[in-house]
């Protein structure tokens, strides 16, 4: 069915426009509507896919490129996404076949080096695929690529000698021989064959490993030796785990990404990234990749040493620490698990299956009490998890009194039945579904607010506290501040740490103009939260006290790690910008600067978002200009060319830069390849003879840019002005003694043939006469 063809290329275009801005969300969107239009239009299932890939819906975007191949099935293209995609997801069969397909199609069209790259894929994938080492040996044998050929041949004889065909194992053996006589592993596999010794069977090419270890992660069903591994807390946070630390391994064996991180590094002056710092990522990568391997296999104690070496090493991710405490507390190594799981408590992805690993090992240990509070705070967790986004931080709260309470209990028994209790609710199956039906027991409660699920498990002294807040709040609403604070610290006697209460003591004092003892009481609620492992709610204090001060520098550092901790890069590089700002209007402007070099630092994690890195190196650019540091602003100016060719003012600064700093041949570069650049992308907005007039006002004795303003003026039907600037550019280059350039502009300059061609003519008779 054809569709409204205008409607079809409007939304065509205004994808192409947000892609072209990096908004891919807004691309794929565009990319639909157009589809709507054209379901089986090849480029919009293109578009749209790369768009998915961009966002990371690789699964939708492996759906996409599957639709193309379908449309049009000899495109090798979708064949080869559809092979990267799948093996990114881990599924290697199917990365295997699409890889092959690929191979196939582009050998077809006779793109050799395609072919050659799709069939080194799927070696990498199955090193036993015979029809892919076989294409690949013919290929490297016909380009006279001799050493790769002998490979793939002695492959190929190590997989035939396996399946019994020996004579066809040593032909192929021979054959290797016969490229390169004096090859030493062709020579050793013919000594085997004939002594009826099996040759070294294909091995993995470097850099294969990734995709393999997802593919066991997404395999992995086996049991924890101490708990169910069907999806209870631990269970779930145990393979969100391992998929971090796979994905982290994926990302550093793709070579693109490699590249792309060593340019931010050199703009950063060898900053490394927040998770593997200054260190080798090789030995990291072996470590992470041999971890995957044991635990897939169930060698807990072989995959927990290989994390602790990649910590060792300098890798610190809060995954990492969630799978190796986790690994410690089933053997012996509790204390080691309990510092590990205590690190990674704080992250939403772990803060619940920590919680209550904690409570198993402290229990273990003997030390019930302190169990009881952590499957407490577990249960705190998982009630505020199923709660809605309204209700969640009212809740949080109702469990202070609580918790506060069974901290002061005596009763050795109330705190072991309160740990089996918690237990039992959580760690099982459909733990989710268990939890709303033991909400729905619950009696119900005054108004629209939640009560804890912790109130049916134990038997809390919490009603005084809770009734001197309802009348904390009557007071204040009807002006008693006096009596309402009265009140308040009249409660905080039958429950001192109940910070909610010190949060109303706060408020109050904000009511009362008393904002520097509002702080205060905010500070020690925000570091008590995050003590207790309470990230999210120590961010919402300190948030607080910056709003009431929005220059405590001290506050905002505190926020910023509370945020990186929950993983919330995003929200964290703000408060970086924030950061750095405050520095910048106090003129601190190397602490500016260092301050967004972290926040580049923490944008180049894969959860934030892209258009970070172009904001904060522009901002870097802008501090090194204003402190005349242009060496340094022409390093960062060529990153954003490289990140964002379409930004005019960095270019622009870039070919200024060079040409101030005396780099007259990169300057001159540059200026070439943004002129290029417009004139593949013309716009109302990029005059290129505007830009090439500003930069002749600052650079009038740079003959080559007179030169290239006389071709733009050609380019323009200008004739005139060209003639003028070609005229201009010559008598320079005469001037500065290039005779060689001179005699260049001259031959361009008659080449649009001038009124006075004959003057020009003899000038140039003259210069080549003095040349010889």
């Amino acid at each position: 069915m054809t569709g409204n063809e205008a409607n079809f290329q409007k939304a065509m275009n205004n994808g192409h426009s947000a892609a072209w801005d990096q908004l891919w969300d807004k691309a794929a969107a565009s990319y639909r509507s157009a589809l709507t239009e054209m379901p089986d239009n090849p480029k919009a299932l293109s578009s749209l896919a790369l768009a998915l890939y961009q966002i990371q819906q690789f699964d939708e975007a492996l759906l996409t490129y599957q639709s193309l191949s379908e449309i049009s099935p000899e495109d090798p293209m979708p064949f080869e996404k559809m092979a990267q995609l799948s093996e990114r997801l881990g599924n290697l069969e199917d990365a295997t076949n699409a890889a092959t397909k690929a191979a196939e199609l582009y050998l077809a069209q006779k793109d050799v080096q395609k072919a050659i790259e799709n069939w080194s894929r799927v070696t990498q994938l199955d090193p036993e695929h015979i029809l892919a080492h076989s294409r690949l040996a013919l290929v490297h044998e016909r380009m006279q690529h001799q050493g790769q050929a002998v490979t793939e041949y002695l492959a190929l004889a190590s997989l035939m000698q396996r399946s019994g065909k020996i004579d066809k194992a040593t032909e192929l053996v021979g054959r290797a021989l016969k490229i390169m006589p004096g090859n030493q592993a062709a020579q050793q596999a013919q000594v085997l064959l004939n002594s009826d010794k099996l040759l070294p069977k294909p091995i993995r090419p470097t850099g294969g490993t990734a995709p393999l270890r997802i593919a066991k992660v997404k395999q992995l069903n086996t049991p924890l030796k101490e708990v169910s591994s069907s999806p209870d807390p631990i269970g779930e946070a145990r393979k969100k785990a391992m998929m971090i630390l796979a994905e982290i391994l994926f990302e550093y064996s793709e070579s693109e990404g490699e590249k792309q991180r060593k340019g931010m590094q050199a703009i950063m002056h060898g900053t490394a990234q927040l998770s593997l710092k200054k260190l080798s990522h090789t030995k990291i990568v072996l470590h992470l990749g041999q971890a995957i391997d044991a635990q897939s296999k169930n060698n807990d104690e072989i995959a927990a040493d290989e994390l602790g070496h990649a910590l060792a090493a300098g890798f610190e991710h809060p995954a990492l620490y969630f799978d190796l405490g986790m690994l410690r507390s089933s053997g012996d190594r509790l204390e080691s698990a309990m510092r590990n799981l205590q690190q990674s408590v704080k992250h939403e992805d772990f803060g619940l299956a920590a919680r209550l690993l904690m409570g198993q090992i402290l229990q273990r240990l003997g030390r019930i009490p302190e169990a009881a509070t952590e499957y407490l705070e577990a249960l705190k967790l998982a009630d505020v998890i199923l709660a809605s986004d309204d209700q969640a931080d009212a809740l949080r709260q109702l469990y202070e009194p609580l918790i506060e309470a069974q901290a002061n209990e005596d009763d050795e028994d109330f705190h072991v039945r309160l740990c089996e209790n918690v237990s039992e609710l959580l760690m099982q199956t459909n733990w989710r579904d268990h939890l709303r039906n033991a909400r729905k027991e619950l009696p119900k409660s005054d108004g629209e607010m939640l009560m804890p699920l912790a109130e049916v498990m134990i038997q809390a002294e919490s009603s005084q506290v809770l009734g001197a807040i309802s009348r904390v709040h009557e007071l204040a609403r009807a002006g008693f501040m006096r009596s309402a604070m009265d009140e308040a610290f009249q409660a905080i006697y039958f429950a001192p740490n109940y910070l909610p209460l010190h949060s109303l003591i706060g408020n109050l004092l904000i009511q009362d103009e008393r904002n520097e003892e509002a702080i205060a009481k905010f500070s020690v609620i925000a570091e008590a939260y995050s003590i207790r492992g309470e990230a999210n709610q120590s961010s919402v204090y300190l948030r607080k006290i910056l709003q009431l001060a929005p220059m405590d520098l001290s506050s905002r550092t505190k926020l910023i790690e509370q945020l990186t901790a929950r993983g919330q890069i995003d929200d964290a590089i703000k408060e970086y910008l924030n950061l750095a700002d405050i520095y910048y209007r106090l003129a601190e402007l190397d602490m500016a600067r260092k301050t967004y070099t972290t926040a580049l630092q923490a944008a180049q994690q894969g959860t934030a978002e892209r258009s970070w890195n172009i904001h904060i190196l522009q901002r870097m650019a802008d501090i090194d200009m204003q402190r005349l540091d242009w060496k340094r602003a022409v390093r960062v100016f060529e990153q954003i060319r490289t990140l964002s060719p379409e930004d005019s003012e960095s270019r622009k600064s870039l070919i200024d830069l060079n040409f101030k700093l005396g780099n007259k041949s990169q300057g001159l570069r540059e200026l070439d390849n943004y002129t290029s650049y417009l004139a593949e992308h013309p716009s109302e907005e990029n005059d290129i003879v505007e830009l090439i007039k500003n930069l002749l006002n600052d650079h009038p004795s740079i003959a080559q840019v007179h030169r290239i303003l006389a071709e733009q003026y050609y380019r323009l039907g200008n004739k005139d002005e060209a003639i003028k600037e070609f005229d201009n550019a010559a008598e320079m280059f005469l001037e500065a003694g290039d005779k060689e350039q001179a005699v260049k502009t001259i031959t361009m300059l008659l080449s649009i043939k001038p009124a006075n061609s004959e003057e020009y003519q003899q000038v140039l008779a003259s210069i080549q006469a003095d040349g010889q």
